[in-house]
């Protein structure tokens, strides 16, 4: 695990070696056990280790024998055991542990191919010199970022944009396409971002620079993007997918260094710590969070997983102060806005499991893959709803009423409005997303542009379900630009890897074989999961509904938070006044602070998007210089607000 960067040159002329090594300063948390780099003419690789397995002799970059290939790799090759042996038949002689020469092995043995004989989660750069071709790679969902930008002189790539940026070119500008995408997402759905001119890798997907020119060839599509298999029904699908997530779990355990896990309390981590306790000696080491006001709170049943299983518990429990101070640091990490204020507490909790592991499993993708979301259910019924009332039907009769219904009701006019429309394209991001196309429309100013929907998180294979085809678009877009993104940011901030099993293509293969009655079975949801642990998990455990980890910030931003708000969404110098219509900047802030409406995702989304253009004034001279101090311009936003809150509580 770490990060990696580098620069290769189409004009011939010796890299900058300085340059790279300031690229991977500026990820050095990614990696602080150790550095490495490889320089030859035109091509500079770069990188940080954070060293988990084959801690001795896994320095990196890796290179064969004779000196013609090097590698650099960020992330864990999962069957690497089983590829060594294999490629040991094939006359390869290794002379480390590690899944990294194996990487390298592979890749000499078949070529790009080697990545679809992957089981793991990687991003690395590799040098083939007598073919003069530098290979990018990235996992099949995506766990692991890799970034790119073309410039004349060559390309540049890193395991996050700071490293980029790091780079002495013109500074990108702000990408305002990107901007009105995140409004409707809550993200920017790859290969874009919001700094213009940068790129991420797809998931699934290797890119080939040759002789100054790139090319980017996608090699895994998640299942749901293809005809079902014909294979014979599976007899008991519930022991078979145990079987496979047990597999999963054990195999991510693999670790020459203390590890853990994250136990928030609901099924999908539950599962998780009840099977690492099935392939451990020794008591696993549990990490919960939670908050002072107890109805927000999960923590009494992560204690009660953890006393079934007799963990090492640790619990931390966080305030509004905690929380807003830790805001800017959260942008600094993730070179972009903060989604969800769920973020927080995860970089709390991890930043409590970095003191005693370098590793953790995480409950994360369980939903994407097996159905765990209110959506989910309600997707299902679209297409007799789109049968039962015409689309100017529901505008006249549904609409009108839902925009009267008060404050608390929020999710049942989310979930009514996006049922109500016709087109997938925006119906699926807005089930968990934050405005629909027209409500971009009438929020943005003309100027802003909008960009062509990438059709591919909507191409599910015509012969898939709703059901199916909704989680087709979580696995290829909400998934890895959103989840898996914040999910690496937060946990390298700290220094420690996070593993998902449920993010295996062993598993999501097997689950695209079963119909949906495994999926969602009546009101209930995530059925085969509940079914595969029922003799393990307590009852209590299994039949809790998803809760999902909310933070309190409506009442916070009526309250305490409401001059904050106000102080940078409607200032003079806000990009939101800039870019945004400026009624409906204060229809928005009226209707929240009066209570007739909660607009707290949208304010939420928007008061970030003012904090990363305060931290970075993309477009503006000297703006996006990575030094050690850069959340200094934000940090006394925070204060202010850890203040306010505080002071509103007494």
């Amino acid at each position: 695990m770490c990060g990696i960067a580098g620069i290769v040159r189409n004009d011939r002329n010796d890299v900058d070696q300085g340059l790279v090594r300031q690229m991977c300063d500026a990820i050095r948390h990614r990696g602080p056990d150790d550095d490495g780099f490889y320089f030859q003419g035109p091509v500079g690789l770069g990188m940080r280790r954070l060293a988990i397995i084959d801690l001795k002799s896994g320095k990196q970059p890796i290179h064969n024998a004779d000196r013609t290939a090097w590698i650099v790799f960020n992330g864990e090759i999962y069957n690497y055991r089983e590829l060594r042996q294999e490629l040991e038949q094939h006359g390869q002689v290794f002379r480390t542990q590690s899944d990294t020469e194996v990487l390298l092995n592979a890749y000499l043995v078949w070529g790009p191919d080697c990545v679809l004989r992957l089981r793991g989660m990687f991003a690395f750069a590799l040098w083939d010199k007598p073919r003069d071709r530098l290979m990018l790679a990235r996992d099949h969902f995506g766990k692991k970022p890799l970034y790119m930008r073309e410039l004349p002189s060559g390309l540049v790539f890193g395991s996050e944009v700071k490293a980029l940026l790091a780079f002495a070119a013109p500074r990108p500008d702000l990408d305002r396409a990107s901007v009105a995408d995140y409004l409707v997402y809550r993200y920017v759905p790859a290969p874009h971002t919001l700094f213009a001119g940068v790129r991420k890798l797809m998931p699934g997907s290797y890119a080939l620079w040759e002789r100054g020119k790139l090319s980017e060839t996608r090699f895994y599509i998640p299942p749901y993007g293809t005809a079902p298999e014909t294979l014979p029904p599976i007899a008991d699908p519930a022991a078979a997918f145990f079987t496979k997530l047990d597999e999963s779990v054990r195999l991510r355990m693999i670790s020459d260094v203390p590890f853990g896990a994250f136990l928030s309390g609901g099924v999908d981590s539950s599962s998780v710590v009840a099977l690492m306790s099935r392939h451990s000696s020794q008591p696993i080491n549990t990490f919960s969070v939670g908050f002072h006001e107890e109805r927000y709170s999960e923590l009494r049943y992560a204690r009660l997983v953890a006393r079934q299983f007799g963990t090492r518990h640790v619990e931390v429990v966080v305030s509004a102060d905690d929380l807003m101070q830790h805001l800017p640091t959260l942008i600094e990490h993730g070179d972009a806005p903060v989604a969800d204020p769920s973020n927080i507490p995860l970089y709390l909790i991890s930043r409590a499991a970095a003191r005693s592991v370098k590793m953790v499993l995480t409950g994360e993708g369980s939903d994407e893959l097996l159905a765990g979301y209110p959506k989910h259910s309600a997707e299902r019924f679209t297409p007799f709803y789109h049968r039962l009332l015409s689309g100017s039907l529901h505008e006249r009769l549904i609409a009108p009423p839902l925009r009267l219904l008060p404050y608390g009701f929020r999710r049942i006019k989310i979930m009514a409005a996006t049922i109500g429309l016709r087109d997938r394209e925006e119906r699926l991001p807005r089930w968990l997303g934050t405005l629909s196309f027209a409500e971009r429309d009438r929020l943005l100013s003309r100027s802003v542009p909008h960009r062509a929907v990438d059709p591919f998180p909507f191409a599910a294979d015509l012969g898939r379900s709703e059901l199916e085809r909704l989680l087709y678009f979580d696995q290829t877009s909400w998934l890895p630009d959103n989840l898996l993104e914040r999910g690496d940011r937060i946990s390298m901030a700290v220094s420690i890897e996070a593993r998902m099993p449920f993010m295996d293509t062993e598993l999501a293969r097997l689950m695209a074989r079963l119909p949906d009655k495994w999926r969602i079975r009546g009101f209930t949801q995530k059925y085969i999961l509940r079914a595969a642990m029922r003799n393990i998990l307590p009852g209590e455990i299994l039949r809790r509904p998803k809760v999902g980890f909310r933070v309190p910030v409506n009442e916070w931003f009526r309250g305490p938070m409401r001059s904050f708000i106000r102080d940078h969404i409607n200032s003079p110098r806000s990009i939101s006044r800039e870019i945004c219509d400026r009624s409906q900047i204060e229809r928005l802030l009226k209707e929240h602070e009066s209570g007739r409406q909660n607009h707290e995702k949208l304010l939420w989304t928007l008061v970030n998007l003012e904090l990363f253009q305060e931290r970075y004034r993309l477009g503006h001279p000297g703006s996006l210089a990575v030094e050690p101090a850069a959340v200094a311009s934000v940090a006394p936003v925070a204060a202010s607000w850890a203040a306010r809150a505080s002071h509103a509580r007494r």
